[in-house]
C-alpha cells in the first residue's frame, strides 16, 4: 500500500463543482485565519471600511456562524428584512451593507448546527442576499470566515467564485503553524491567496513610546517567504483598535487620519493592486 507523506493531500478530495458568481459583486475577498484569537474579524472590518474610504463600494459578510463578531464590532442589532421578491435585504451600517447570523438570533443563543444546516445558511447568505440594496454593483464583498479549516471554508470555496483570500496571523510560531494549514487548504480548494497580514505586530507603549514584540517578530515574513506570498501589512497591538471595536465603530471610521487607519488603508491599496495584477 502506498503511504502518503505527512502533510500531503489528495487534490481530488476537494471536487470542483460549478461555482456561482455572487450577483452584482465584482470581487469576493475571504479574510481567514486558521487559528482563533488573532484579530481576524477586526482586520476584516477595518479592511472593508478602508476600501470604502478609498471610494470603492463594499459589503461585509460575517460567515462565522458559531461566533459572529460583526454585529458587536459595528454596534448593529436590527434584523434584516425580506424585499418584495423574497430576497434578504442586508443591514446597513455606516453606509455599508452587512449580513451576519448574529442579526437573526438572540444575543448569547448558541447555534448547535451540523454541516447540512451550515451549508443551507451559507447558500442563503451567498446567493439570496440582495447586495444591490447598496444602489449599485459592489466592487468588493469582504467575507469574514471563522477560524479553522472546516465546513464553512470548504462550502465557500465550492459555492462561490472567490477572487482571493487574505490570511491573518500573529507573529508567534504557534499561530504560524496554523497559517501553513490555511495555505494548504486554500491551495487544495483552488482559492488564490492574495497575501498575509500580521496583526498584533509589536506594542508601542503610549507613555515611553518604546516598542515591545509581545508575540515575537517577523513571523509573517518568514511564512510568506516559504510560500512566495506577499505580506500586505503589519498592524501593531493598540488599545485604540480595541476601544473602537467595543464602541461599535471601526477605527478607520473613528480615526480616519490616524497612523493606524493609514496602515489599514495601505493594506487595502495593496489588496487592490494584487487583485488587478491577477486580472491581467
Amino acid at each position: 500500500m502506498n503511504e502518503q507523506q505527512p502533510g500531503a493531500a489528495n487534490h481530488e478530495a476537494f471536487p470542483l463543482p460549478v461555482k456561482q458568481q455572487i450577483d452584482h459583486v465584482r470581487h469576493v475577498i475571504a479574510v481567514s485565519s486558521a487559528k482563533g484569537g488573532v484579530g481576524k474579524s477586526t482586520v476584516a472590518t477595518n479592511l472593508a471600511f478602508a476600501l470604502q474610504q478609498l471610494d470603492y463600494k463594499v459589503g461585509l459578510l460575517d460567515a462565522d456562524i458559531y461566533g459572529p463578531s460583526i454585529p458587536t464590532l459595528l454596534g448593529v442589532s436590527q434584523r434584516p428584512e425580506p424585499d418584495v421578491m423574497g430576497r434578504i435585504k442586508p443591514v446597513m451600517a455606516h453606509k455599508m451593507p452587512l449580513m451576519s447570523i448574529g442579526f437573526m438570533v438572540d444575543a448569547g443563543q448558541p447555534l448547535a448546527w451540523r454541516g447540512p444546516m451550515l451549508f443551507q445558511v451559507l447558500q442563503q447568505f451567498f446567493h439570496e442576499v440582495r447586495w444591490t440594496g447598496y444602489g449599485d454593483q459592489l466592487d468588493y464583498l469582504i467575507i469574514d470566515l471563522p477560524p479553522g479549516t472546516g465546513d464553512i471554508q470548504l462550502s465557500m470555496a465550492q459555492q462561490v467564485e472567490v477572487t482571493g483570500a487574505i490570511i491573518v496571523t500573529t507573529p508567534q510560531e504557534l499561530a504560524l503553524a496554523d497559517v501553513r494549514r490555511g495555505v494548504a487548504l486554500f491551495n487544495l480548494a483552488h482559492v488564490p491567496i492574495l497575501g498575509i497580514v500580521e496583526n498584533m505586530s509589536g506594542f508601542v507603549c503610549p507613555h515611553c513610546q518604546q516598542s515591545t514584540d509581545l508575540f515575537a517578530s517577523g513571523g509573517a515574513d518568514r511564512v510568506a517567504g516559504e510560500y512566495g506570498l506577499p505580506v500586505l501589512g503589519a498592524i501593531p497591538l493598540d488599545r485604540n483598535i480595541r476601544h473602537c471595536g467595543d464602541e461599535g465603530l471601526p477605527l478607520v471610521k473613528a480615526q480616519p487620519e490616524s497612523t493606524l487607519a493609514q496602515i489599514y488603508c495601505d493594506i487595502a491599496r495593496k489588496l487592490v493592486d494584487r487583485v488587478a495584477a491577477r486580472a491581467v
